[in-house]
């Protein structure tokens, strides 16, 4: 297990590369890639994201993978943990838009995703109103 420095420098890497680079469906910029790229980055080795471009065929690859949610394919991958017990690079589940919750990485009492409302900036920090705004997290 990595310990707090290495996960800061693994996250922060994964941060700087998606930084201001938009969310787009068609050129793999999404929260499950984003994701992916910190599970890989703290030691994990989760299977490829399928191949998607639009919001349906999202659905579509989900439902390949053999799971109707994100949180139900983040509870075949990693090992659930309270929301107030996640540690820095750890991710979370949050309610999302176009019918998809939206994953986020843990930066020390803030989450960084896309947010619907800022989705041309890249991924941003996000402060959760209350530990009720989690729909699930998982240590990385």
């Amino acid at each position: 297990m990595l310990d707090l420095a290495q996960r800061a420098n693994a996250t922060e890497s994964v941060v700087a590369r998606f930084r201001g680079r938009p969310f787009d469906w068609k050129s793999r910029r999404t929260c499950i890639h984003l994701a992916r790229a910190q599970a890989r980055a703290l030691g994990h080795r989760p299977p490829s994201v399928p191949d998607f471009r639009s919001p349906l065929s999202a659905r579509t690859a989900l439902r390949s993978t053999g799971h109707e949610t994100l949180e139900a394919l983040l509870d075949s991958l990693f090992n659930r943990i309270a929301p107030a017990a996640m540690w820095l690079g750890d991710i979370a589940l949050m309610a999302g838009g176009d019918g998809f919750d939206a994953i986020v990485i843990a930066v020390g009492g803030k989450m960084i995703g896309y947010h619907q409302d800022h989705l041309a900036d890249g991924p941003v920090v996000i402060e959760p109103e209350s530990m009720a705004s989690f729909i699930g997290a998982w240590r990385l």
